[in-house]
Order: C-alpha cells, then sequence, then structure tokens
C-alpha cells in the first residue's frame, strides 16, 4: 500500500492554536487539536495597549503538535501556516532554543528575555492625531493602530530605545515559521505585509523610502514571500515529521478562512471569528468609493474586497472577562474556561 501524504495545517489565533493534518488526495481531516493560549498579558499604556506573551503562545504550538499521533505526523509532507493579521513582535539572535532529548527535537520554546511582547491588532494607543501626523503611504491600503508600521512608528517616537535592542520583526506567525526552520531572516507573506501598512502590494515592496525619510528603522522589516510560497524547510524532524519538510511562508488568517470556504469566484464569504468579514474575490483593484471595503492582497495576485466589522468573537471574550471580574469581587474567583462552558450552553 502506498504511503500516505498529509499536509499539517497550523492557525496562530488572537485567542487560541489550531492545528489540523489534512489528506488532500480523500479532502479529509485525519487529525486535529487546538488550545486556548491565555496569552493576554497587562499593558502600560492601560486598556489602550494589547500584549501577549509569545512564550504562552509557544506552549500552546507544542501543545497542540505533542498531540497528534505520530503515525500521522510521519507522513506530513508539507505544512501551512497562517495567523493572526496586524500584530507585531520583535526579536533578537537566541530568541528560541530547541530541546532534546536522545538528538530528538522535543519541542521548540521561545525565550522572553531575547523578544518583546506580541502587540495586537486590538491594540489602540496610536491615536487619529498621531496617525495624522505620519507620512502617506504608498499604498492603495491605510494604516491604522493595531498594525506593525504604525506600532513600530509610535515605539519610534515613545520608546526609540526598545527598537535599537533587537534585531527583526514579524507577526507572531512569522515568528513561529521562521523558529521552526532557524531563518536567519524572517520572511514574511504580502498578505502579512498589507496588513501593517506602509507596504505596496502592485510592487510587492515596503515603502522603503517614505519609512527612511522619518528615520523608521527599515532593518527590522522581513523579506517578503508571495503568499502559497515556501519560506524554508523544518531544520529538524518535529515530533515526528521528517526533518527538511517545507514550511509554507505564514499566511492571513482571514484569506486562510475565505480559501477554506469559497467555492466560486462568484460567492462570496461571511466569516465570524475574534471580528467579523464580509469578503469576495476580484481580480485587481478598483476605484470604490467607500472608506469601510478594503482590498487585500489574496492568492495568484487577485485580491479579496473586505467589509469588516471589529466586533465577533471578542465581545463574547469581553463579556466573559467582565463575569469574571464581577465572580472574583463576590469572593468567588472563577476559570475563564468554565465561565464560556456556561455563556455558549
Amino acid at each position: 500500500m502506498a504511503e500516505k501524504s498529509y499536509v499539517l495545517g497550523m492557525d496562530i489565533g488572537t485567542t487560541s492554536v489550531k492545528f489540523c493534518v489534512y489528506d488532500p488526495n480523500t479532502k479529509e481531516i485525519v487529525a486535529k487539536q487546538n488550545k486556548d493560549t491565555a496569552a493576554n498579558i497587562p499593558s502600560d499604556q492601560g486598556i489602550e495597549g494589547n500584549k501577549q506573551d509569545v512564550p504562552k503562545i509557544v506552549s500552546a504550538v507544542h501543545y497542540c503538535i505533542s498531540r497528534l499521533p505520530r503515525d500521522v505526523l510521519r507522513n506530513v509532507t508539507k505544512i501551512g501556516v497562517c495567523g493572526q493579521m496586524h500584530g507585531v513582535l520583535l526579536w533578537r539572535d537566541g530568541a528560541w532554543e530547541k530541546v532534546e532529548k536522545d538528538g530528538v527535537v522535543m519541542r521548540y520554546e521561545a525565550k522572553r528575555e531575547n523578544m518583546s511582547a506580541l502587540y495586537t491588532w486590538q491594540d489602540i494607543r496610536c491615536k487619529p492625531e498621531f496617525l495624522d501626523s505620519l507620512p502617506k503611504p504608498d499604498s492603495h491600503l491605510n494604516c491604522y493602530s493595531g498594525y506593525g508600521c504604525a506600532t513600530l512608528l509610535w515605539m519610534l517616537k515613545n520608546k526609540p530605545e526598545k527598537l535599537k535592542n533587537f534585531q527583526y520583526s514579524g507577526t507572531v506567525q512569522d515568528f513561529v515559521v521562521a523558529m521552526l526552520c532557524d531563518l536567519e531572516t524572517p520572511i514574511m507573506s504580502d498578505q502579512n505585509a498589507a496588513s501593517w501598512g506602509y507596504f505596496n502590494t502592485e510592487k510587492n515592496e515596503w515603502n522603503i523610502d517614505i519609512l527612511q525619510s522619518v528615520d523608521f528603522p527599515v532593518r527590522l522589516l522581513p523579506k517578503i514571500n508571495k503568499s502559497g510560497e515556501f519560506a524554508g524547510n523544518l531544520k529538524a524532524s518535529w515530533n515526528g515529521i521528517p526533518e527538511g519538510t517545507p514550511v509554507s511562508v505564514a499566511m492571513g488568517d482571514l484569506q486562510c478562512s475565505i480559501i477554506a470556504t469559497l467555492e466560486s469566484k462568484e460567492d462570496a464569504v461571511l466569516n465570524i471569528s475574534t471580528s467579523a468579514q464580509l469578503a469576495f474575490v476580484v481580480n485587481n483593484v478598483s476605484d470604490l468609493d467607500c472608506k469601510t471595503v478594503e482590498h487585500l492582497p489574496y492568492f495568484n495576485n487577485t485580491y479579496l474586497v473586505v467589509a469588516a466589522s471589529l466586533n465577533g468573537g471578542n465581545v463574547l471574550a469581553t463579556f466573559v472577562k467582565m463575569l469574571q471580574q464581577w465572580m472574583l469581587e463576590l469572593g468567588f474567583p472563577t476559570p475563564q474556561a468554565k465561565i464560556r462552558k456556561i455563556v455558549i450552553a
């Protein structure tokens, strides 16, 4: 009997990490795992900041991979990665280490002392007046609070010393790909680059000149690959997945949720996760006179026309957090998982 050939999919989300093993021949999910990251940490910007602890996210990645069947994982021939867009973390050499036993990599660990927190898409430290003071991007896309370049420009103005401590930046999913492939320089997809601002999707390049004009440290910016291309290969065997297995450049979770759902280009998709979006595919950027609609890079040089609302699962998360706070004040500390279970029921 011929050896099976599977694809491992990883989604590094805002609240959880999700894994699935897919059989491209039968179109079936062979195995799956997910884990809440519980990674949110307090920000020195109070409620305007939104930070996550990256070692906790990497720990959730390890939890998921370690609970998938080894006999399935040894037949994985490709790894696809996507995750939460817009966010940014900074790191330097030594940001991860392999934990080995008898020459076999048991797990990867992120080293907190060699990295910043992840500043997520929900961070609202960049006020309208600050954004208005920034140079206009050479792009059909604007730059908003929570976008990687906006957060880095805010740090350049308010915490310049912090930026000097680091060599690299990327989304959290770019970091995971760099860690698994042991990349010297992180590689980012055009989908995630567009979600940072100051990226021209038609030229497929950062607005280097514009950013340099305000002394932005462009050395931090990742290299760019097109979505759907590979970033590298597994540097070592990983829980049974063979060393050398190709790993995709990390893609946007929105685009990946659309490609998994869309049956034909004539369809539109309503996606409800931490936030919610309505989207359909077009061949190029058109002049829609509508500020609430954006054209985001999709696959094969096409674009997604997206109307996004900022409410979805995050509303439930806020509600659960409030109930937990009330219970605490009444003297009954209760885990969020328990409250969420009751709320959903």
